[in-house]
């Protein structure tokens, strides 16, 4: 039986330290989105010496942009994208303090490496189950690329957040270890 922790925002390495991949996590506090677009920009700013738009340590990306807001809730439809999209990144944004990463999906090497080497960790959050997903978050603020529409870096703070640990401190695999249990039988 898989243990079940309950997280809360910013994260420390002893936050993390004894999970282990297929641990469920529910997780609270404050999260940021970003995709693609904006992992460019904040990898550039990083590149030039130039300050983050917001303050990435101990913090949590979730790899989503969200759908329009509808009257009376915080956010619309919040799924998690497919991760790999962010891997040239992340590595640099976990050696900056960045503690835990949510998507879908497996990571690279080099992103595993980082997550060993630096202490962080990768939670998979369940792809197609955005609506249920969005009932976690009690607030939503753009706070970076306004001009990138749902792609722009949202603040959330969400409560009871449900994750999976996918790559965790001592860098297994879930993934790995998923098609290892099948191939033995």
């Amino acid at each position: 039986m898989q243990n079940i922790f309950k997280l809360t925002t910013p994260l420390s390495v002893e936050d993390i330290e004894n999970l282990k991949i297929g641990d469920k996590i529910l997780l609270s506090g404050i999260i940021y989105t970003a995709r693609d677009s904006a992992h460019k920009r904040l990898y550039e700013l990083i590149m030039t010496g130039k300050d983050l738009p917001i303050d990435i340590i101990g913090q949590v990306i979730y790899y989503a942009g969200p759908s329009p807001t509808k009257p009376g809730k915080p956010v619309g439809s919040a799924g998690p994208t497919t991760s790999y999209r962010m891997d040239s990144f992340a590595p640099k944004l976990i050696e900056l303090g960045l503690k835990g990463m949510i998507g879908k999906g497996q990571r690279s090497r080099e992103v595993i490496d980082a997550i060993k080497k630096y202490k962080a960790v990768y939670f998979g959050a369940t792809g197609g189950a955005g609506a249920l997903i969005a009932k976690c978050i009690r607030n939503s603020e753009v706070v970076a690329y306004h001009d990138l529409g749902p792609e722009a870096i949202h603040k959330f703070e969400v409560v009871d957040f449900p994750l999976i640990v996918i790559n965790d401190i001592n860098g297994n695999d879930l993934y790995l270890e998923g098609i290892k249990t099948y191939r033995k039988e």
